[in-house]
C-alpha cells in the first residue's frame, strides 16, 4: 500500500487527498508519532487522541492564513508533522531540535507560542478582533482540553468572546483527563452532557456561543462535515468533541496518566521497560509526597493543595492516605494560592504544591492574599531550576528573583532530601510567616534519607567546608556540584563552602565572617542572576562596604531553550567544569593580588 504521509509536506498537500484516503493517513500519522516518541520520549497520549481532529482541521481550514492555536501544546505533535516538520520531528525536544510545544519562531503554522494551559481562547479572540479591525476574512480556531477550559483564564476569554461578534471557533477536546483526571463541577457537567443526562441549560449557549456537539472526535467524515458547516457560521462558535487520550495504542488508552509522557517504550508492543530493582535515590517530589503524609498523620492541621498535578507533585500519596485533607483544585493556580490563604486564616497549615513555572501565574495572589497579610502558607515549588526537554515555558528559573522582592516571605532551597524533610517538619511546628521551599525535578543523591526529623533555624546557613582564600556560597542542590568541583582541586584547603539554605533572610552573621576572612567570594544558584541569590549577596557586600571580588554564577538574562539538564547546565556554565574554571580564575587573581 502506498504511504500517504511520506508525501504530505504541508497542509496544502493534505488538501489534495480525496476524503476517503484520510482514514489511512490517520493510521500512518498515529504510527509515526508512536515510533518517534517510543525512542525519543515526549508527550504521547494527548497527540494520539487528536490525530483525526488535527487532520480535519488542516483539511478544512486554510492554515496558516486561518489561525490555529493548540492550548498547552501537548497535543500538537500531529500538527507539527503535517506542517513541514515531519523529516525533523525526530529532533523533537532534543537540544537544538524542534520544541516540544508550538512556537512562533519555529513555523508560521504555530500561530501562538504555548506551554502553559488555558491561554488559547484569549489569544485566538485577540487575533479575531485584530482581523476584524484590519478588515481581514480569516478563521480563528482554539483547541482546548476539558481540564484547561476549567481554568479561570479560559472562562475570562469565553466571557469576553460571548459579547463580541468575533469570528472565533472554540473546540473543546473532551477526553476527561489532562495530565491527571479532570476534576470539578465543570468536569461533572461535561460528563452529564456526554451521557445526555444534563438537565441544566447549556453553559456555553448561556455565554452566547453557537454550541454544537458533542460529536465523535475520531469520526473523520463527521468532523470534516461539521467543521465545514461551522466555517459559514458567524460570531463565536463552540464545538464539543469527544476523544480518547492515547487512541490507537492499547496501553496508552488503558493507563492515560502513565502514557501522558511515558519515556521510552516498545513501539510495537507499547510496553514500558522493566524497571531495575537496584536501589536509587528518590525523586524530590516523592520525598515531599512521603514526608507530608508522615507529618500529616501526626498533625491534623496539615492540608495539601495542588493545581492539577497530584501525580507530578506526588501529593497523590496524601490524596490516597488522607483524602479529606488533600485537594486537587484543577488548573487554577490563582485559586490554589488564595484557597491556601483562606485555610491559613483559620489555623490550618496549608502546603501548596505548585511547579515553579506555574506559580508565576498566581503572582498577585502570593503578594496580595498571602504575603501582605503575612499568612503562614507553605509553598512547595517543584521543578525549580532547569527542567530539561520541556524548555523555556517550563524552566523554573525565575522563582528566586520574583519571590525575593516580596516582604514577609521566607525562601528556602534544600541541598538534599534530608534538608527538604527537615524544613517541612520545621514549618509544621508553627510559623508566623509564609515560606517558599523550592526543589528541582528529578532525583537527589542520598539513599539513606529517611533520618529522624531535626528542626532548622530560620535564616541559618550551614558551613560545609572551611578554607582561607575563596568562599563559595551555594543555594539548593548546586551544593553537590560545588562539592564535586572542589574535592580534587589542588587548592582544596584554601576553599570554603557554605550551603546558605535561605535566600531570604540571609545569614548575615555568617556573611560578615565570610567577607572578613576570605579574599574572594563565588555565589552559585540554578536561577536567574538578575534579582536572585547572587544579587542579594552583592547588595549585602555593597551595603557593608566590602571590597572583595565577587563572582556570581547563575542563569543568564535570556530564555533558555530545551535540552537535557546536563546540557543546559553546561551551556549556562553551571556544571563542575565551569565551577572549577571560576575557582581557578579567582585563585589566580587573589594569589597575584
Amino acid at each position: 500500500m502506498k504511504k500517504l504521509l511520506d508525501h504530505i509536506n504541508l497542509p496544502e498537500d493534505l488538501r489534495q487527498l480525496p476524503a476517503e484516503d484520510l482514514r489511512q493517513l490517520a493510521q500512518e500519522l498515529r504510527q509515526f508519532i508512536i515510533h518517534i516518541v517510543a525512542t525519543k520520549e515526549g508527550h504521547l497520549g494527548a497527540s494520539l487522541g487528536v490525530v483525526e481532529l488535527t487532520i480535519a482541521l488542516h483539511y478544512v481550514f486554510n492554515t496558516p492564513e486561518d489561525l490555529l492555536i493548540w492550548d498547552v501544546g501537548h497535543q500538537a505533535y500531529g500538527h507539527k508533522i503535517l506542517t513541514g516538520r515531519r523529516d525533523t520531528f525526530e529532533t523533537n525536544r532534543q537540544f537544538k531540535g524542534l520544541s516540544g510545544f508550538p512556537k512562533r519562531s519555529e513555523s508560521p503554522f504555530d500561530a501562538f507560542g504555548v506551554g502553559h494551559s488555558s491561554t488559547s481562547i484569549s489569544a485566538a479572540l485577540g487575533m479575531a478582533i485584530a482581523s476584524k479591525i484590519k478588515g481581514e476574512d480569516k478563521q480563528h480556531i482554539a483547541v482546548i482540553g476539558d481540564a484547561s477550559i476549567a481554568s479561570g483564564m479560559a472562562f475570562e476569554g469565553l466571557n469576553h468572546a460571548g459579547v463580541t461578534d468575533a469570528n472565533l471557533l472554540v473546540i473543546l477536546n473532551d477526553n476527561a483527563i489532562g495530565i491527571d483526571p479532570s476534576v470539578g463541577a465543570l468536569k461533572q457537567y461535561l460528563t452529564n452532557v456526554k451521557k445526555g443526562t444534563e438537565k441544566q441549560d447549556n453553559i456555553f449557549e448561556a455565554l452566547n456561543f453557537n454550541y454544537s456537539g458533542p460529536i465523535d472526535g475520531h469520526d473523520l467524515p463527521l468532523l470534516i462535515k461539521e467543521l465545514k458547516r461551522l466555517k459559514t457560521v458567524k460570531g463565536p462558535k463552540f464545538l464539543h468533541v469527544i476523544t480518547t487520550k492515547g487512541k490507537g495504542l492499547r496501553q496508552a488508552e488503558l493507563d492515560q496518566i502513565k502514557y501522558h509522557a511515558p519515556g521510552k517504550f516498545d513501539a510495537l508492543t507499547g510496553d514500558l521497560p522493566i524497571k531495575s530493582k537496584k536501589k536509587i535515590p528518590p525523586k524530590f517530589q516523592d520525598v515531599f509526597g512521603e514526608t507530608i503524609v508522615e507529618l500529616a498523620e501526626n498533625n491534623k492541621k496539615i492540608v495539601g493543595i495542588t493545581p492539577a498535578m497530584p501525580t507530578g507533585s506526588s501529593l497523590k500519596y496524601m490524596m490516597e492516605a488522607l483524602p479529606e485533607r488533600a485537594f486537587d483544585v484543577g488548573i487554577a493556580e490563582q485559586h490554589a494560592v488564595t484557597l491556601a490563604a483562606g485555610m491559613a486564616t483559620q489555623g490550618l497549615i496549608p502546603f501548596c504544591n505548585i511547579y515553579s513555572t506555574f506559580l508565576q501565574r498566581a503572582y498577585d495572589q502570593i503578594i496580595h492574599d498571602v504575603a501582605l497579610q503575612n499568612l503562614p502558607v507553605v509553598f512547595c515549588l517543584d521543578r525549580a531550576g532547569l527542567v530539561g526537554e520541556d524548555g523555556a515555558t517550563h524552566h523554573g528559573v525565575f522563582d528566586l528573583a520574583y519571590l525575593n522582592c516580596i516582604p514577609n516571605l521566607v525562601i528556602f532551597a534544600p541541598r538534599d532530601a534530608i534538608a527538604l524533610r527537615n524544613i517541612m517538619y520545621t514549618v509544621q511546628l508553627g510559623i508566623d510567616f509564609p515560606i517558599a521551599i523550592r526543589y528541582p525535578r528529578g532525583r537527589g543523591h542520598l539513599l539513606n534519607w529517611k533520618k529522624p526529623f531535626e528542626s532548622i533555624e530560620i535564616g541559618r546557613a550551614v558551613p560545609l567546608k572551611t578554607g582561607d582564600k575563596i568562599a563559595i556560597l551555594s543555594i539548593g542542590t548546586m551544593a553537590k556540584t560545588v562539592e564535586e568541583a572542589i574535592v580534587h582541586h589542588p587548592d582544596e584547603a584554601a576553599i570554603s563552602h557554605y550551603d546558605m539554605q535561605f535566600v531570604k533572610p540571609l545569614d548575615e552573621t555568617l556573611l560578615h565572617d565570610v567577607f572578613a576572612n576570605h579574599k574572594a567570594v563565588i555565589t552559585i544558584e540554578e536561577g536567574t542572576l538578575n534579582g536572585g541569590f547572587g544579587s542579594s549577596i552583592l547588595t549585602f557586600a555593597n551595603s557593608h562596604h566590602y571590597k572583595l571580588p565577587i563572582k556570581t554564577m547563575g542563569i543568564e538574562d535570556a530564555f533558555i531553550e530545551h535540552g537535557t539538564v546536563s546540557q543546559l547546565l553546561a551551556l549556562q556554565e553551571l556544571d563542575v567544569t565551569a565551577v572549577q574554571k571560576t575557582i581557578n580564575d579567582l585563585m589566580l587573581k587573589v594569589n597575584n593580588g
